[in-house]
């Protein structure tokens, strides 16, 4: 009998059965797409468009050709092609990313509940680009800024203090081309950005089944400029979505692919990675939830099926909570998830650092997730069998009621371990010695330690006086 050391949520009837069930929709249902220059570019390319209606059908073989020219292999990059992410990762675990969207802070500080500024949004940045288990660096919304400009000002404060991989969520229309700029700008040119993407955008549906004129700006504009695309859908199970899991994984994956399509008519092989937001609703009150028992279970079907279907890589929020403070529920919601996410076989963990329903961020929380991922993808990581992690010599030659602690196999091996970095392993006695704290108190000052430590990503004063000047003329151009 062959193992497995990931869950697996659908036998092969069950995963084929879905996978028809897709096509099935998008030809038969089709999706509504609000951009007519979109249109036309489908109706060219064989997909079947009324105009009048905006509904676009996509039929079976159209759709798999589309799918057919998306890269399965993907490489994201940092600063000057450096902190490359390839995915899928070699050891066969994930990367992560941080927060995206929240507007709200919790402060570092006083512990209290504020509104996010423009500096923490430079904090957020300096921690994400120091934590060592933290692949992509995302943005929260400054409240401090001109409302038309929050996300040209956000990405700005990213680039110019991260030397890793920026994921970028557009707020506006109106602003994708001042954010490519940006992009461009920051990379040292569009060729070097096309060789090595240091941002990839997220682009969303509107669930059920349509998409905005904006998410399809932002696909036109991001493949033309050969930037990865996240393809996102967010459905809310018994809201937008079917309340049955199967059901909204369903509509999530027909969502992704619709976009997945637009993107390779647009341009042929750019790098699509699948990103199924899974939402539940409460029915006693209609609160969205993120982190519930259903929507953890939906996200972890929906990538794992995503990629058993169709190959895509797959992207979705790892860790997060429900609860608006960091208690026990926060930590436990977060640990559950991103282990169940891990084991599902997502390219990408996101959401570190994220409270109640993605709305919130603490920079403490950042950083107790960056140690949940490290434990995580340790547990999850391939593991080597021969001869020298059997300890076969040492097995051998054990003398009965005698130990391994002075041998040549445990002094080799002994730093191999993952060191905790605020996780406690004292005894009681040495804990109440040090006084008292908990793994929040601990967390807090570790942040405040790095942030008193970090400086701004080394860019030419050139460079960031270029953005500056984007950042200057998107506030007086779309003010």
């Amino acid at each position: 009998m062959m193992l497995s050391s990931r869950v697996a949520f659908f036998t092969q009837d069950q995963l084929d059965l879905m996978k028809a069930r897709v096509f099935e929709l998008l030809e038969r249902r089709g999706v509504k797409m609000d951009h007519l220059e979109v249109l036309k570019l489908m109706d060219q390319a064989g997909a079947t468009v009324d105009f009048d209606s905006k509904i676009v059908r996509l039929a079976k073989d159209f759709l798999e050709a589309q799918i057919s020219q998306a890269p399965t292999k993907i490489t994201l990059a940092g600063r000057n092609g450096e902190n490359r992410l390839e995915i899928p990762r070699a050891d066969g675990t994930f990367h992560t990313r941080t927060n995206t969207g929240a507007q709200s802070w919790i402060d570092l500080e006083s512990g209290k509940y504020r509104r996010i500024t423009a500096l923490d949004v430079r904090d957020w940045a300096r921690l994400g680009n120091r934590l060592e288990q933290i692949s992509i660096c995302a943005f929260p919304v400054p409240s401090d800024v001109p409302t038309a400009t929050p996300d040209v000002h956000a990405l700005n404060l990213t680039l110019q203090n991260v030397e890793k991989h920026v994921w970028v969520q557009p707020y506006t229309r109106e602003s994708v081309d001042y954010l490519i700029n940006l992009a461009v700008v920051a990379a040292g040119g569009e060729q070097a950005l096309r060789a090595n993407p240091l941002v990839s955008f997220i682009t969303c549906s509107l669930t059920p089944l349509e998409f905005k004129g904006m998410d399809l700006d932002i696909i036109l504009t991001c493949a033309r400029h050969g930037i990865p695309l996240h393809a996102c859908s967010l459905p809310g199970a018994g809201a937008t979505a079917p309340i049955t899991v199967p059901g909204a994984v369903i509509l999530s994956a027909a969502e992704i692919l619709a976009m997945l399509a637009v993107a390779q008519v647009v341009q042929p092989g750019i790098p699509v990675i699948a990103t199924p937001l899974i939402f539940s609703s409460d029915m006693m009150t209609g609160i969205s939830l993120q982190s519930s028992a259903e929507s953890t279970q939906g996200a972890a079907l929906a990538v794992q099926f995503i990629k058993a279907a169709f190959g895509i890589p797959t992207h979705t929020y790892g860790t997060g909570s429900d609860s608006p403070i960091m208690d026990g529920q926060c930590m436990s919601e977060g640990a559950l998830r991103s282990m169940l996410i891990g084991l599902s076989g997502a390219d990408i963990l996101g959401g570190a650092g994220q409270l109640e329903v993605a709305t919130t961020i603490s920079p403490v929380q950042l950083a107790i997730d960056n140690e949940v991922f490290g434990m995580v993808r340790r547990m999850l990581a391939h593991i080597t069998f021969d001869d020298e992690s059997l300890a076969w010599t040492d097995l051998l030659t054990a003398e009965p009621g005698g130990n391994f602690l002075t041998g040549d196999h445990t002094l080799r091996h002994c730093r191999d371990g993952l060191m905790p970095t605020n996780f406690t392993r004292m005894t009681r006695e040495d804990w109440n010695k040090q006084g008292p704290g908990d793994l929040v108190a601990r967390a807090a000052q570790y942040c405040k330690d790095l942030l008193e430590k970090v400086t701004p990503a080394n860019l030419p004063a050139q460079v960031t006086r270029e953005m500056d000047a984007i950042v200057e003329r998107a506030d007086r151009e779309l003010g």
